[in-house]
């Protein structure tokens, strides 16, 4: 009798333990998937296409060059929809991705900018880790089947059990004991060597420990994305958004040579028109348009995207 009690006790801890454990993460898992949205915050856009984004005229695709360096307040303003489809360190695969996705909600005879970086035929994440984090944000808003190298496991974690990955953010979850982040606000007024230093990071993050700068996979993924423009009527635009001659003078001048090369013979193959405002004078040392050595602040890139509205020929249809 005694040994058919232990058996029982035995199977019931067997089957009440996981189950508390599983119900323990149901109930914080809810909360937690608040927590979990504030950190894609930026991709909270996406949302929007087909509702309120259904007939775009003008857009852009690219990393954080394009995140930050296009400000369309001023072509709107003439009645024109326009749509930001640029995210950081978001490499060509992810842009074919998004095309793919959404390209139908761009108007026939549409403009869509194509930003052309130093990184963009290489990758702007340094390690692997950086790249995993980075691609989950797409699992909060692209279709599986777009999904580059999508992973069930992944997508489980990221949308449905977001409590599994939470790591320190579960923390979060008890504000009396989550430690003190303490964020210091960026300073006003950066003085020249303070500059220089910043762009030498930036430098040495898009540079250093990369075994190739050209991989063949990002040149093909970029002519994928200019074939499917001109299969659905959309004009594509090659473009090297304006920096800072802080971070342009560090960048070697076999290099610089090469990448003109490779951009020139894609926009040549391609019939494709390409602007490179990489070195313009209007930009170059106005360290006021700048938020960093190659990106442009709220000021920059209204500046910068009025230049486009007068200087881009594709523009001028709407004109």
């Amino acid at each position: 009798m005694k040994s058919r009690l232990d058996i029982v006790r035995f199977a019931l801890k067997c089957i009440l333990i996981p189950a508390a454990a599983i119900l323990i993460i149901c109930v914080m898992n809810e909360p937690y998937k608040k927590i979990d949205r504030q950190k894609y915050q930026d991709v909270v856009k996406f949302d929007s296409l087909g509702r309120e984004y259904c007939e775009i005229h003008v857009g852009n695709l690219g990393s954080s060059h394009g995140a930050y360096d296009f400000d369309y307040n001023d072509i709107r303003s003439r009645g024109y929809i326009c749509f930001n489809f640029a995210n950081t360190s978001q490499s060509y695969d992810y842009d074919y991705a998004l095309l793919k996705a959404y390209g139908q909600y761009m108007e026939t005879n549409s403009v869509l900018f194509i930003p052309v970086s130093y990184f963009s035929f290489n990758n702007e994440v340094v390690n692997e880790a950086e790249a995993e984090a980075m691609s989950l944000r797409y699992y909060h808003f692209l279709p599986a089947e777009f999904i580059p190298d999508y992973d069930p496991y992944v997508d489980l974690i990221t949308n449905r059990l977001p409590i599994l990955s939470a790591g320190e953010d579960l923390l979060k979850l008890f504000p009396n004991i989550n430690p003190a982040l303490i964020a210091h606000a960026a300073d006003t007024g950066i003085d020249v060597a303070e500059f220089a230093r910043r762009a030498q990071e930036r430098y040495s993050r898009h540079f250093d420990n990369k075994d190739a700068y050209f991989l063949p996979e990002r040149i093909e993924e970029l002519y994928a994305i200019i074939d499917y423009c001109y299969g659905h009527e959309i004009t594509p635009v090659l473009i090297t958004t304006p920096f800072s001659k802080y971070y342009t003078d560090l960048i070697p001048e076999d290099f610089l040579n090469e990448f003109q090369t490779t951009v020139n013979t894609i926009a040549a193959e391609t019939g494709t028109r390409y602007y490179d405002y990489s070195n313009d004078s209007r930009f170059r040392e106005n360290l006021e348009y700048f938020s960093d050595s190659d990106h442009l602040n709220e000021a920059g890139a209204a500046y910068f995207s009025g230049l486009l509205w007068e200087e881009v020929e594709e523009l001028k249809r709407f004109h």
